[in-house]
């Protein structure tokens, strides 16, 4: 006595969802039909041939095994990137660390970020009356009700750091004469200090401060700043 036909195990019905929940309810049914399983054939995902369905299982799974190669590959390299950038933020530590009266802060906060973050574009403002320490390129100050610092104030109200682009006037008030040359920055509130100041750094790559970027490593630096700005 020959056994049934492998279509008699199949749902009397034609949609395609009924036979994907079928064969998922009865993983076993391709073992009690292997002749069938050999007959079946499957489209070649990359080019007109065909396959056999075991083959296209294989091809699957290498699929998915070079896209968790992938994800993991990335993962080390962001791991990679966090440490180095940690590394960098703990020598800008020790330099603040190191300066012993505000204008040595600001020397320390101004080498700090060319020479451990790689910022040569930067500029640190302070709103109030100018005080002792020589301003220049880096260091201004500011009247608290500046309008264009004033255009600040939605970055001031949410108190962290925001990157990507500004607009022209507030660019061209930041970097002057360098506006142009600015493709992306980065704008850290200094909210330690009372009214709060406002560390910008800018870079000629567009695509180096961008708005889906993580702004913690900036938020805490902008921490040690302020902290060393307003101690003593």
């Amino acid at each position: 006595m020959t056994g049934k036909p492998a279509t008699q195990d199949l749902p009397p019905v034609t949609d395609e969802q009924s036979v994907a929940s079928y064969l998922s309810q009865h993983p076993d049914f391709f073992e009690r039909h292997m002749p069938l399983l050999a007959r079946l054939r499957l489209s070649h995902p990359r080019n007109a041939s065909t396959v056999s369905l075991i083959e296209r299982q294989v091809e699957v799974l290498r699929e998915r095994a070079q896209a968790q190669e992938q994800k993991l590959a990335e993962f080390v390299r962001v791991a990679r990137s966090n440490d180095q950038l940690a590394e960098r933020i703990h020598a800008f530590t020790r330099r603040l660390l190191r300066a012993r009266d505000r204008t040595a802060v600001i020397a320390q906060v101004e080498s700090g970020l060319r020479e451990d973050l790689e910022a040569f574009h930067a500029v640190l403002l302070i709103p109030g009356i100018a005080g002792s320490e020589p301003q220049g390129g880096f260091l201004r100050h500011v009247p608290p009700d500046d309008p264009s610092y004033r255009s600040f104030e939605t970055l001031f109200a949410s108190g962290k750091p925001r990157c990507g682009q500004v607009r022209d006037s507030q660019r061209l008030f930041l970097f002057g004469a360098d506006a142009a040359n600015i493709g992306s920055l980065a704008l850290v509130p200094l909210m330690g200090m009372d009214p709060p100041g406002l560390l910008a750094i800018g870079s000629i790559d567009r695509e180096r401060f961008h708005p889906g970027m993580s702004v913690e490593f900036l938020a805490r630096m902008g921490e040690l700043i302020a902290d060393a700005l307003t101690r003593g």
